[in-house]
């Protein structure tokens, strides 16, 4: 399960599938060292979105499969 806490690049490792949800909310600097090491709250409110539902998408996108 992911939660806000974890860092971008965990979930990338993690979760591999999770690419798709950030590209289409336009976080295309997955690469970054700093979008790496950046929590996902943290990527979120950077990028104008609620943390929360960013979660929630990212764990729908990783229980679909």
């Amino acid at each position: 399960m992911i939660t806000k806490d974890m860092t971008v690049g965990q979930v990338l490792r993690t979760y591999p599938q999770t690419v798709q949800i950030f590209l289409e909310l336009g976080m295309h600097c997955l690469g970054c060292p700093s979008s790496t090491s950046e929590s996902i709250e943290g990527a979120a409110l950077t990028h104008g979105r609620k943390p929360d539902e960013l979660v929630k998408q990212l764990n729908t996108a990783v229980s679909n499969g």
